[in-house]
């Protein structure tokens, strides 16, 4: 197993990229179904890209990034709605949190993060301010959401996982 970049090299410790599994496992997956091309396009130098994002740090660990089809392409930039959900989460004001791309004339897409308030937190520009401020200063500053719209509660499935399928064809309209 290893994490790779768009090229299938390596990735240095601390830097995303896709995880990669050693040759072909029938066992986990053998093909889509009358479709080659898309086989073909989830492997890369013998190895298969399960559709994960993660990276190794320093002591060799694995940090779960994100699906890379959840990835979010803003001004040449790669941004894992994992992460900056896994921040704002860290802030008081913020019971839940989906993140998501919306369209953006200058950067292709930016970062939207939906958010619902914990008890004794209003909505408020000022509220808005303060959580991206708090992203960031604790992540990359580009990753922070430059939208944040206030919701009361997110879309989920009957298993308590949230559709963000729902929530990027708000954006996409």
């Amino acid at each position: 197993m290893k994490i790779v970049d768009m090229d299938g090299n390596e990735c240095p410790s601390d830097e995303p990229g896709d995880i990669a599994l050693a040759g072909r496992i029938p066992c986990l997956f053998k093909e889509y179904w009358e479709q080659p091309d898309e086989t073909e396009a989830t492997f890369r130098n013998g190895y298969y890209l399960t559709g994960d994002r993660a990276y190794r740090d320093a002591d060799g660990y694995l940090w779960f990034v994100g699906r890379s089809d959840d990835v979010i392409l803003s001004a040449g930039y790669r941004i894992g709605p994992f992460e900056v959900e896994s921040v704002l989460i860290e802030h008081p004001a913020v019971l839940e949190s989906a993140v998501v791309p919306t369209p953006d004339e200058d950067r292709g897409s930016v970062v939207k993060a939906y958010i619902v308030l914990a008890e004794g937190y209003e909505p408020s520009d000022e509220l808005k301010k303060e959580i991206q401020d708090y992203c960031k200063a604790n992540t990359a500053p580009y990753k922070y959401p430059r939208k944040i719209e206030f919701i009361a509660e997110l879309p989920k499935t009957t298993s308590g996982k949230i559709r963000r399928v729902e929530l990027r064809q708000r954006e996409t309209g």
